[in-house]
């Protein structure tokens, strides 16, 4: 059974419309939902049934009882707006669920219960495939170099530092989340690892509605969010607005032997605890202008300040070879961080006839400043005198343009041809200034002009890209072909040079999709993809959080080059859903940050161990994972993803001041697996449980041990469902610690741990006007073999 539902009025197609098929014998029921074209294609044997086509506020198509022994086309599927439900409720999802398509998976996010209160850290935390870190770091698949997108684009608002960037984005201004896998053409080519598109919620339902969420939390949290959207006949504007006042305890600790014979400190113990307090505020609003019934203006303004004020405390211990202590001291860190990000983008769509033919036009520009002040105090605990002091100034600016025009053309009802141009450019601006007493007790802070730096980065990336598909009965293709030409620049200050570098890739992308019956497929896809070397990774100037553990970048750096095979497995049954996939990646020049010895010592005598980035070794990456969706009971679901992987290194890397090579080969094998139930209980109750283990790792150098979450979520509606109050307990065990063990041979080896955010507590209140929570258009679609996931 085929079709293809749209709008009315506009001929637009609707995305997520639910086809109901109900067999008038057995009264089982099954269906599916359109694509993002209106299109349905579902699989039925042959018997009598009963159709129904439904959109949430529109006017439901209902068919008679008919036999089906043969392909049935229902041709074109006009709904049209229920207009005496426009001035009731609109029904807004409440589930997370998931659509299948050729390359990727998209992720309704709806009201997770798990998120309230949260931001884009914790949403990604909870889709399959994706990982995060401690400190914040996203991986996909275990690999670190994913790319973050913002509607598609490249985005301020993932900014600078991608991890503290996310921690300011609410959860509630997230739609969805696709992760892409396998990018075709149409996609940039930059993260080896694949894409996060964040899609910020622009309701179009017609009338007004929305949402007030009010959060309170230990550690101390306070937060707000509002959702709106009103629509008319030619208009329709949407704001997400936030605001965040929260405390951030963490803590750290690391204990050093030293092989040296010179080092006068045989052992270091530090203990670390951090204070930390945040303020954000985020806020985005947009119109978007019906030209036309086909046509758009689409405009939208994105603003996010922050303003971080954190006090780091350092004990430091200091111990001789026979384990007397050669110095105490405790530093302090008292560091302000203020951040601005502002994006400003405006887009024209046109759908011409609504058959399929489209093209899109869309203009970005964002500019993102981050300004931090750090004084920085060390004092002997044994003698009470002050030992150091300096002042840390560093400025980031940031700025971003970017053009891109896509089209697509369909021939017929099978065959797509799309084609497109982005530009992409990036200035990033770096100082840091450094000043210091010299003279104790009551000297001046003097400039230390060997380490103040400025860095500038500035990135032109052109694309043109061509893809054909095309769908021979079960059999559904797509292969494109896309070019990128990168140009650099890099100026240093403190060495008055300036580098430039420009190079040409071509990325080939091949998608197949195999159809075998009803409720199974299989998925066949291959891309080449690019890590290049941005920021941080290029800087040589040295990092200033620790005094005896530097990083710096390598302005010789060069990108990376990633092939990439998945093979992908769906397969539905009457109570759960199982996709599958497994897949192999090749990189070259790959990577790997190096720690060695300097051979200069601090102050305080601890040997200077330098950390930086060099095109060292051949990686691959071999994996298997499974996302299931299960449903024991209707009160009762339940959807787990495992993710099982090799990753193998093969390189040498010979020290030039001390003439030791050391080698970077290894194997190593891990896993992730996530379990989330959520349980409905009486008295419209909803109690949810995620949870979480990430394996034991290793590397060359390093190796980590395997770390255990839990958070735990309860929700009650109260008011016939048009306000809910939830409580939620993040890391119920307090384990979400890092701890790992790090040897250089001859030089060191240090155990250390590391907890960014203790355990915490949120209580969510939310008051919806127009909506109520359940998803009408899609209540039943677990008993009907529809792929969903409840997260």
């Amino acid at each position: 059974m085929s079709g293809k539902v749209i709008d009315t009025n506009s001929n637009q197609p609707l995305e997520y419309a639910t086809i109901v098929i109900k067999n008038t014998k057995t009264d089982k029921v099954s269906g599916g939902i359109t694509d993002f074209d209106g299109n349905f294609n579902i699989k039925t044997p042959k018997g009598t049934y009963i159709i129904s086509i439904e959109y949430i506020s529109f006017k439901s198509k209902n068919y008679p009882a008919q036999e089906i022994t043969k392909n049935l086309n229902l041709g074109t599927i006009k709904l049209s707006e229920d207009l005496s439900s426009l001035d009731e409720v609109v029904i807004i999802a409440e589930k997370t669920t998931v659509d299948i398509r050729l390359d990727k998976k998209v992720f309704n996010i709806g009201k997770d219960l798990s998120i309230r209160g949260g931001s884009a850290s914790d949403v990604l935390g909870n889709v399959p495939s994706v990982q995060v870190d401690v400190e914040g770091a996203v991986s996909l698949r275990g690999n670190e170099n994913v790319t973050i997108l913002i509607d598609g684009r490249p985005s301020a608002l993932v900014g600078l530092n991608g991890a503290d960037a996310l921690r300011q984005i609410p959860a509630e201004a997230i739609e969805k989340v696709e992760v892409i896998t396998s990018p075709s053409a149409r996609y940039d080519a930059e993260g080896t690892a694949g894409i996060l598109n964040i899609i910020l919620r622009k309701n179009k339902l017609t009338g007004f509605n929305g949402s007030l969420q009010l959060d309170l939390g230990y550690p101390a949290r306070v937060g707000t969010a509002f959702n709106a959207n009103w629509r008319t006949e030619k208009w329709n504007l949407f704001t997400n607005t936030g605001f965040r006042y929260n405390e951030t305890p963490g803590n750290a600790l690391s204990d050093t032997d030293y092989f040296l014979d010179t080092a006068p400190n045989a052992r270091v113990a530090e203990q670390r605890n951090f204070d930390r307090l945040g303020r954000s505020v985020f806020t985005s609003f947009g119109a978007e202008y019906y030209l036309s019934q086909n046509s758009s203006i689409i405009g939208n303004i994105i603003y996010n300040s922050g303003n971080d004020d954190d006090v780091n405390s350092n004990e430091i211990n200091r111990y001789d070879a026979d384990g007397g202590i050669n110095e105490a001291t405790f530093r302090t860190e008292d560091e302000s961080e203020d951040e601005t990000r502002i994006q400003y983008t405006l887009d024209y769509v046109n759908n011409f006839d609504g058959n399929g033919k489209k093209l899109s036009i869309n203009t970005q520009y964002s500019t993102e400043t981050e300004d931090i002040l750090n004084n920085i105090t060390e004092v002997d605990t044994q003698t009470n005198l002050l030992n150091d002091l300096e002042q840390v100034i560093e400025d980031q600016d940031e700025d971003r343009f970017l053009l891109q025009a896509d089209y697509v053309h369909p021939v017929g009802e099978s065959i797509q041809y799309e084609a497109g141009y982005r530009g992409n450019y990036r200035d990033i601006y770096n100082k840091f200034y450094l000043a210091e007493r010299q003279v104790f007790p009551d000297g001046p802070l003097v400039a230390d002009t060997g380490l103040n730096n400025s860095f500038g980065y500035k990135e032109f990336v052109n694309a043109a890209y061509f893809q054909y598909g095309q769908k021979f009965n079960k059999v559904s293709l797509l292969a494109g072909l896309r070019y990128e030409n990168t140009s650099v620049e890099i100026e240093q200050e403190t060495a008055n040079s300036s580098s430039k570098k420009s190079y040409d890739n071509l990325f080939p992308t091949l998608n197949i999709g195999l159809e075998f019956k009803d409720g199974e497929n299989m998925t066949i896809g291959y891309n080449r993809r690019i890590r290049r070397p941005r920021g941080r990774s290029l800087n040589p100037f040295p990092s200033r959080s620790s005094e005896s553990n530097i990083y710096s970048g390598n302005v010789d750096l060069n990108p990376v080059i990633t092939d990439a095979l998945d093979l992908g497995y769906l397969k539905r049954w009457n109570k759960f859903t199982l996709s599958t996939s497994i897949y192999y990646n090749r990189s070259n020049d790959n990577w790997e940050n190096i720690q060695e010895n300097t051979g200069d010592f601090t102050d305080n005598g601890d040997p200077v161990i330098r950390r930086f980035p060099i095109n060292l070794s051949l990686e691959e990456r071999v994996g298997f994972e499974f996302t299931l969706n299960y449903k024991p009971f209707k009160i009762w679901n339940i959807n787990s993803d495992f993710n099982l992987y090799n990753v193998s290194t093969e390189g040498d890397y010979v020290n030039t001041t001390t003439n030791v090579t050391q080698n970077f080969d290894f194997k190593n094998t891990t896993f992730f697996i996530r379990l989330n139930q959520k349980l409905t209980l009486p008295g419209k109750t909803d109690l949810q449980i995620n949870s979480n283990f990430r394996g034991a790792s290793e590397d060359a150098q390093s190796s980590s041990n395997g770390i255990f979450t839990m958070n735990i979520a309860a929700s009650k509606d109260l008011w016939n469902e048009k306000a809910s109050l939830s409580l939620n307990v993040s890391d119920v065990f307090n384990g979400r610690r890092r701890q790992s063990t790090t040897t250089v041979p001859d030089v060191f080896e240090q155990y250390s741990e590391f907890q960014w955010r203790e355990r915490q507590i949120r209580v969510s209140f939310v008051y919806r006007f127009n909506q109520k929570k359940k998803n009408q258009r899609g209540g039943d679609r677990e008993e009907m073999g529809g792929e969903e996931f409840e997260g």
